[in-house]
This record gives C-alpha cells, structure tokens and sequence, in this order.
C-alpha cells in the first residue's frame, strides 16, 4: 500500500490524552496511559493493526463519530488495505476483523530475541515486563540485560517473573553503556532477529510481527524500525519532547532505505530519518558481521548517545536496506520534569555530534560528509523554528534548546575521551 498519509498533528497545548483506535471489530478506546480529565485527545487510527493516521479531537468526542472522521481522513488507505485482503468495503462502517490474506499478517517461521537494557530501573521494567508479556508473536524469547547494575533488584524482578513466563531470560553486563549492554544482548540472542525496546517505552502486542514485516520487504534488509507514538501529553516537558521528536510518531507508510536512496541532502547521515533506537530490530549475524555497537557511542558512556544512528549508517555502507515499517508500535513514555528533560536535550546533542565527529575521523566517510555541512547547519538553524512551531502557544521549559546545542559543542571532545578510555568500532 503506498497511500500518502497525513503525519501526526502537533501538539496544541498541554493535556493531551494519547490514544488508539482499531477501526475493524467493536473496542472503543485503548491507551497505556489512563485518561487524566485532558481537555484532548490525539487517536492514533488502524485498520487491523496497521496505522492510517492520528485524528486529534475534544475529549468526549464518541467512537461513532471518531469512526465517520476517520473514513473522511483515511478511506482511501483503509479501501486500499481492505481491497488486498479480497474484503468486501463498508464505507462508513466498521470492517471485519482481520482475513487471512491481510496485509499487516507475516510468516511466524523466525525466532525472534527482544532484548531490552536496563540499568537500576526496576520499579519501571515492571510495567514494560507487563507489555512484553502480551506480545503476541509465538517464536520469542525476551532477554533483559541488565547493565552495571548496583544492586540485584532487577534480577530478582525478572527471575520471579520467569517462573511465569519462560520466555523470560536474565543476562548481566558489566561494563557500563547502553552499547556494551546492547552487544552483550545481541551475542546472548538466540534469534535470527534482535529486536531491541527500552525500559521507558510501551510495547504494541503486535509489535515483534510488524518488525517481522519489515524483514520480509526485501532479502537484502538488515534493520527494522517502526512506528514510536507519544505516551501522554500531560505537562510542558512532555510537550516540548513531543514536538522536538514529531518524527518519531508523525510517519505512517512504509519506506525502504539502501544505499542508493534519494533521501535529501544530508542522506544518509541526517539523524532521525530511519528511526530510533527505542523501537529497532536487527537481522543478527548480518550485525555481528559489522560488529555490532560501537561502545564510545550511547547512554552510560561520555557520549550519551549516537550509536543507534552509527549502526544505522554502518548497515547501508555494508550493502544492507533498512526498512521503516510503521506497523511495528510502541508507545514512548516521555521525559515528565524540566531536568530530566534538560539532561535528555544535552545527551542528544552529545550523542549527535560525536557520532558526526566519528564520521569525520572515518577516512571512508570524511569527504562525503564534509560536503553536506551547509545543508546541516541549515536544518540545525531550523530546529527552534520548527519545534516551537509545533507546540503553538505551549511556552517550552527554558534551556531546553540552549541545552542541546551545548551538548552539539561538546560531542567532539566527549568522543575523542570515549575513543581514548574504552574501544571503538
């Protein structure tokens, strides 16, 4: 399907409650966060899984209505999913639940290894253990590695929750970063995909078959990204987090990206436009192949981040297609208080830079890189333009902009004390 969808609405004001609709069967109304009295909701639309778009609305707006405006936005999209399952359309209507011809159904031949890293974090892996659980996928084992952790609160958590579900496995990695704890999840794997999700982040049941979906676009792909809608709106920090990052959430059709993609100026090293790694799966011997994270790049380590988009780029260079498959959702629980969002502004910043500087210090990527400069201080002009374009009266929390190119400026010099204290890849 190749509709063209329109991208998820800006935030309009704090109070915003984030929910979904499946358009077929007879639910109302599901989200991860109960409602709260928001003044608002935004209502992420599927049909059978798969996502048409975001309608954004007065709370109280009734599921009857809700489905007579999401026709209005999305029939075509909807007729064209419909008309590949052989479904007989009811404009109007709420369609039957899922054929088997379905377009968003996939092959459950492949283990699949969903590897989360957490470091000190039980009290909130309990809630994401609670999504993980719920997953659908049949061939699955779930593997929390737990990152330098100062106490053994997570291991007790996953080991009683083991007893319940055997797909539950424990690792310990202690070396500190979010890297070292990421290739230390990817060798334990046993799957022919690592599909990687945070502590922080709300998995869709049917998430793990979306990824599986973007494997099988074509042979040749390597990585999966999916669709990473925002939690709840319910204060200015999450405000600001949500129109900073509008591109996680607001994209709806599948892309393909490979080496000969005609992605912009700044392809492929812009950040964001494959995806996140909070919602991301690899094919595991093709990453081990390019060895797997680099560990002066991500959180817990002096970058605090980067190295989703370095291993994004590392996956093109070595011949490999990277799949954005929004049918993959989970639901991202966002930075609640002005300093949590202050040190996530500053780590992106960091993050960015240095994995810009690594690309720089990469014979193999020197030149094309330096010859796309102008256009990325361009799009970096642009970013408090467009972020307060999208909160549109919301007053963002102070420094948050200041922070994260303060972080821009210090990424060079936090990469070259990574390259010194630790490896590199």
């Amino acid at each position: 399907m190749t509709a063209v969808l329109p991208a998820a609405p800006a935030a309009t004001g704090v109070g915003v409650r984030c929910c979904e609709l499946e358009l077929s069967g007879v639910d109302g109304l599901a989200s991860v966060v109960p409602a709260r009295g928001e003044p608002r909701m935004r209502v992420l639309v599927r049909l059978h899984g798969e996502p048409l778009g975001y309608l954004t609305r007065p709370a109280g707006t009734t599921v009857d209505e809700l489905v007579a405006t999401a026709w209005r936005a999305f029939g075509p999209a909807a007729l064209d999913h419909l008309a590949v399952e052989g479904a007989e359309p009811a404009v109007g209507e709420r369609p039957a639940p899922a054929g088997a011809a379905c377009p968003n159904r996939v092959a459950e031949d492949e283990l699949v290894s969903v590897v989360v890293c957490t470091r000190d974090r039980a009290g909130q892996l309990g809630a994401a253990l609670d999504r993980l659980a719920a997953l659908t996928y049949p061939r699955l084992e779930i593997v929390i590695v737990d990152n330098a952790p100062s106490d053994d609160s997570t291991e007790r958590l996953v080991t009683a929750r083991s007893t319940r579900d055997s797909r539950l496995r424990y690792v310990r990695e202690p070396r500190p970063g979010l890297s070292a704890a990421r290739n230390r999840g990817l060798i334990a794997a046993r799957g022919t995909y690592v599909a990687y999700t945070d502590d922080d982040v709300s998995v869709d049941p049917g998430w793990v078959h979306g990824l599986v979906r973007g494997f099988a676009t074509r042979p040749d792909v390597a990585c999966v990204t999916g669709l990473v809608c925002t939690a709840s709106i319910g204060n200015a920090s999450e405000a600001y987090f949500d129109a900073r990052n509008s591109g996680w959430s607001g994209r709806v059709t599948a892309r393909l990206f490979d080496r000969d993609t005609d992605g912009g100026p700044l392809y492929p090293y812009s950040a964001g436009i494959f995806g996140t790694g909070a919602n991301v799966a690899f094919h595991r011997e093709r990453t081990l192949a390019i060895g797997g994270f680099d560990e002066a790049l991500g959180a817990g380590s002096p970058t605090r981040g980067g190295e989703d988009l370095d291993a994004f780029v590392r996956v093109l260079r070595a011949g490999h297609a990277i799949a954005y498959q929004p049918a993959a959702v989970v639901w991202h629980h966002h930075r609640a208080d002005p300093g949590s969002l202050l040190r996530q502004m500053y780590g992106y910043g960091t993050g960015l830079t240095a994995y810009l500087t690594k690309l720089v210090l990469t014979r193999d990527t020197r030149h094309d890189l330096l010859r796309r400069v102008p256009a990325g201080l361009l799009r970096l002009a642009r970013i408090r333009a467009d972020t307060h374009r999208r909160l549109d009266g919301v007053s963002a929390p102070r420094a948050a902009l200041r922070r994260e190119f303060a972080g821009y400026l210090a990424g060079p010099l936090l990469y070259l004390r990574a390259r010194r204290s630790g490896s590199i890849r």
